[in-house]
């Protein structure tokens, strides 16, 4: 019997053969591209997907794409968020975190727990672990403080002392203690070495190397993996893969992304005062380039890693021509679904999308979470969440 039929190991194998090749039939005959396909496969790496993820949301590093994802995984697989509470939008920021200022997490009592976290706040480890599990994932984004600095410039100057009395970015940086004040404004959170103040610690510490390399050990501790908005297809594979999730549920759109016209771009001499200016935010952006690409050649290597790219930008290709009108982004006088605008700040011109007419009800719902900007998806899961509460308020939808 076993001579004739093989082994169970073999017939299976068979098994997986005929279907691969019957798939690859399908699609020839379909024309339709075999990548496509794949996430219908069950594409994800072994073992159950993680469901605890704190990530560090830091200012102006693609952060809010990166969000995006995790608001569309926790709807999908109905997790929890903690959110912000009341009528605010984030969590106590620029302060450091306290737990207290999540909805459903109270004073006194016990504590509750979420899956996700992942909102704007200073991170404060003791406050953080009140209230997400114990196996919980950390997970921040890190961008070359030169190109964060100009855009914290374009967007945060209104609100920013330091930012509001120069006349740009090159004359901030030409005398920036002309216009900055150390005397412990939180307001400045913005004008110097802002990713380093998000993690928590001093921005004005002097870069001193004993204090940055203990610094730079403490968060490598907290954050097993910190991603890089200049490589982020490469860092959405890496997180894909230390998650254990679909390769759907990684791809996105670029949110509350500037148009190009608006981006000012640094003389050279002002990108090296930039880094003077930020050396502590150089100094962990420098790390943590390196740590990420030690971790992709150590878990992926050069030819999977070229492959897992190719398969997520050929997927978000797909899902652009599904969604999107024109499939491109469009400026803020172009967006015809007000619910669909994002928030506005200083002299940025923030791009959103339309959406395709016409789209079934199903991939419609589909679409619109991907290309729903944080604001509108925040207040979407806190209703879902508190049905209890007052919904939060977006007062620019009214305008």
């Amino acid at each position: 019997m076993w001579g004739l039929m093989g082994s169970p190991t073999r017939r299976c194998f068979r098994a997986v053969i005929l279907l691969v090749l019957a798939m690859s039939l399908l699609a020839g005959l379909l024309h339709v591209d075999i990548t496509l396909l794949t996430p219908l496969l069950g594409d994800q790496d072994e073992g159950p997907p993680v469901t605890n993820v704190m990530f560090l949301k830091t200012h102006k590093t693609a952060s809010s794409t990166v969000l995006n994802v995790l608001f569309r995984f926790a709807e999908t697989h109905n997790l929890s968020v903690a959110l912000p509470a009341g009528s605010r939008f984030h969590l106590g920021y620029p302060w450091l975190f306290l737990a207290r200022y999540v909805e459903g997490v109270g004073r006194d009592g016990p504590q509750r727990r979420f899956n996700i976290l992942c909102n704007h706040l200073r991170f404060n480890a003791p406050e953080v672990q009140k209230v997400v599990p114990n196996d919980t994932v950390y997970v921040s984004i890190l961008r070359n403080p030169v190109s964060q600095l100009e855009s914290s410039y374009a967007y945060y100057r209104g609100d920013t002392p330091a930012f509001r009395a120069a006349a740009s970015l090159e004359a901030f940086l030409a005398a920036p203690l002309a216009y900055y004040n150390r005397s412990g404004d939180l307001r400045n959170a913005h004008a110097r070495n802002n990713m380093w103040f998000d993690l928590g610690f001093d921005p004005d510490a002097p870069a001193e190397e004993r204090y940055v390399r203990a610094r730079l050990a403490e968060v490598q501790r907290r954050f097993p993996l910190v991603l890089i908005a200049e490589h982020f297809d490469e860092s959405m594979v890496l997180l894909r893969r230390r998650l254990r999730w679909r390769l759907d549920d990684v791809v996105s759109f670029r949110l509350n992304a500037r148009s190009p016209r608006g981006v000012a771009r640094l003389s050279p001499a002002g990108r090296e005062r930039a880094k003077r200016w930020c050396a502590l935010d150089w100094r962990l952006y420098r790390h943590f380039n390196r740590t990420f690409w030690a971790q992709v050649r150590a878990e992926l290597g050069p030819r999977r890693l070229r492959a897992d790219v190719a398969r997520l930008r050929a997927r978000r290709r797909e899902l652009a021509a599904l969604c999107l009108q024109d499939g491109a982004p469009k400026n803020r006088t172009q967006i015809a679904d007000r619910r669909l605008l994002p928030y506005q700040s200083g002299d940025a011109d923030i791009l959103g999308y339309n959406l395709r007419p016409g789209l079934d009800t199903q991939t419609l719902q589909r679409c619109q979470r991907m290309v729903m900007p944080e604001l509108q998806y925040m207040a979407r899961l806190y209703s879902l969440q508190h049905p209890e509460k007052p919904p939060k308020n977006i007062p620019f939808l009214k305008a």
